[in-house]
């Protein structure tokens, strides 16, 4: 028996995210959040505190640069959005657990625990979607 090389292909995880799907993942999260009924004040910190007058020039269509970081928080929103799309067959449920009460997390919403504002928050909260669809 001979053995036959393996052909690996590259691994794209963590790859980084251009400046074209950066102003993509910057227009589809102003649509989430209208879809999420977010206020201002509550996108501004989803965003990393970002300045009220940006996010103004973002739902009127002026995105400037966006850094890494920010990068970053955009994908974790659309993988929250994604897992939400697969466990709730009606968007507007999925849309709407966002505020809700959760026993799992204390009583506290998933958007109250987003909205302590740290990165890690927004990872969290991906990877219990996650893990409840069971993607992993």
């Amino acid at each position: 028996m001979q053995l036959e090389a393996i052909v690996t292909t590259p691994a794209t995880v963590g790859s980084a995210i251009s400046e074209e799907e950066a102003g993509a993942l910057a227009r589809t999260t102003v649509n989430l959040f209208k879809a999420w009924g977010l206020t201002d004040l509550e996108a501004c910190i989803l965003l990393g505190g970002m300045s009220a007058r940006t996010w103004a020039r973002w739902k009127e269509g002026g995105i400037g640069r966006i850094d890494r970081d920010l990068r970053t928080r955009m994908a974790h929103l659309m993988g929250i959005h994604k897992g939400l799309r697969y466990l709730f067959t009606e968007p507007a449920r999925g849309y709407a657990w966002i505020r809700k009460p959760n026993a799992t997390f204390g009583g506290q919403s998933a958007l109250d625990l987003m909205l302590r504002g740290e990165i890690s928050d927004l990872a969290a909260m991906r990877e219990w979607l996650d893990a409840e669809r069971g993607a992993w």
